[in-house]
């Protein structure tokens, strides 16, 4: 009887291990992804796109938490702040992890020790846009106006630092011409002044800009990717008019805190890069012109590395502060 309970008691301890490795299978409960912009813009679109196509595959909800604020700065700190155990992800940005470190006195957060990159999402251009009725017509007409009149000629941003008023003072500073800042509470506020006539031109992010340009009531000049986008192949590069350093990407990706695991890295990006391949993600991205991301947590984290001191460049040129 006690040989019998012996060989019980030892049989169930051998599968103790196999029984703790099942229940510490990633992910054995919902996965937490922090978007650091608020609900309703492309950052929180695409990350729930995302979220519920990997959550999917995972076999686990990721339920997306908007921390938006300070320019993304808040959500990007609680991201950094997780525990690094496959939990807490969330969206990394283009301003947050390369830009406001230069532009921002103080950030609580280091955007290349804090931060562990895992998969591209997408890279999504811009569009430089004017009125219908402008008789600004080329990136040239618009140099040489600014060039005679100095100070004159106006453009708007969704505010101080974001991807519209980069690309303008880069604009500016590779073309040698001076022009009014008019940052504005989001991009649509902006466009909606130069649609009204109180601002002369636009950066605009290239899927909040098409249904204007396609109802006719923009004109596009110029697209700051390196090549011309298929949804509007008439529109000339930045770079085909003489300016091939004004090349602008507003990207993101999937992100984690410092610590995470090599392996939990790998089994991420491997199911984001395929949730990349889904027929809905793949179409959402490709249909607003955007790139679409994929690739290796190296290759996310090379971008970052390159784009950071060129943004930073370009804010101490142009003397940005935030208020």
């Amino acid at each position: 009887m006690q040989r019998r309970t012996l060989l019980q008691a030892t049989a169930g301890s051998a599968l103790l291990p196999a029984l703790a490795h099942a229940q510490d299978k990633y992910p054995s409960k919902p996965v937490l992804w922090v978007c650091p912009y608020a609900a309703g813009g492309n950052a929180d679109s695409r990350s729930r796109q995302v979220a519920k196509a990997m959550g999917a595959l995972l076999g686990q909800p990721i339920i997306v938490d908007n921390k938006a604020g300070a320019g993304g700065n808040i959500g990007t700190e609680a991201i950094a702040r997780g525990k690094p155990d496959g939990y807490t992800l969330g969206m990394g940005n283009f301003a947050p992890l390369a830009v406001n470190q230069t532009l921002f006195k103080k950030l609580n957060f280091d955007p290349l020790n804090d931060i562990v990159p895992i998969c591209l999402i997408e890279k999504g251009p811009l569009i430089l846009m004017v009125r219908q009725d402008s008789p600004y017509k080329t990136v040239k007409d618009i140099v040489a106006a600014a060039k005679a009149a100095p100070g004159k000629l106006s453009y708007a941003s969704g505010g101080i630092g974001g991807s519209h008023h980069l690309s303008g003072a880069l604009f500016e500073h590779v073309a040698g011409i001076d022009m009014i800042h008019a940052p504005y509470k989001s991009g649509s506020a902006g466009a909606t002044d130069l649609m009204g006539g109180q601002v002369h031109m636009m950066f605009e992010q290239m899927y909040a800009a098409m249904p204007s340009i396609k109802g006719g009531r923009m004109r596009a000049l110029a697209i700051t990717s390196k090549v011309r986008s298929p949804l509007l192949p008439d529109v000339p590069t930045m770079g085909e008019q003489g300016y091939p350093a004004i090349e602008v990407q507003n990207w993101q990706g999937l992100v984690g805190p410092k610590g995470m695991p090599a392996d939990l890295v790998k089994q991420l990006n491997a199911v984001c890069n395929q949730a990349l391949q889904t027929a809905e993600v793949k179409e959402k991205i490709l249909s607003q012109g955007n790139e679409l991301g994929g690739g290796t947590p190296e290759q996310f984290a090379a971008l970052i590395k390159a784009e950071a001191p060129r943004w930073a460049k370009v804010v101490r040129d142009a003397k940005m502060e935030v208020e």
